[in-house]
């Protein structure tokens, strides 16, 4: 039997107060050994403010900071990401955001997508990354950079 670990549970009634949505999400889970991670914004995971509001490499700092810390509450870490996807809101980001994702997952070599996409949840959101991970035998809170 499967079991699924879900972690940092929320409504999206909390998340987004202006827009009229109940839905019961989480921040990631995890199942048959892998970390699904939803997508990270320029986001304060606990105080749900927007943070580099109008910088695009601050916000990509936010969403892989974000990321690093949810794969350790899951058990993984940043060496075991297999896949990122990364959402843009204008081409022009894609230097500034892969720069900053590169300094986070240098020596990782996961695969990649990348898009172009006319809008993010929330206006003032300009990149959203989006990655899974697996948890590996190293995954004991060790550096993984």
């Amino acid at each position: 039997m499967t079991t699924h670990t879900r972690i940092r549970p929320f409504n999206t009634a909390e998340t987004y107060p202006e827009q009229n949505l109940s839905n019961d999400l989480c921040q990631a889970v995890v199942a048959g050994g892998v970390v699904y991670l939803r997508g990270q914004i320029g986001q304060d995971l606990d105080t749900r403010e927007s943070v580099g509001i109008g910088d695009v490499e601050a916000q990509a700092e936010k969403a892989m900071a974000n990321i690093d810390m949810l794969l350790r509450e899951s058990g993984s870490r940043l060496a075991d990401v297999v896949k990122v996807v990364v959402y843009l809101t204008d081409i022009r980001y894609r230097e500034p955001v892969y720069r900053v994702m590169g300094r986070w997952l240098e020596g990782v070599f996961p695969v990649s997508t990348g898009l172009v996409v006319q809008a993010l949840a929330r206006p003032e959101w300009l990149v959203e990354i989006d990655a899974t991970a697996v948890i590996s035998d190293g995954a004991d809170g060790e550096d993984a950079r």
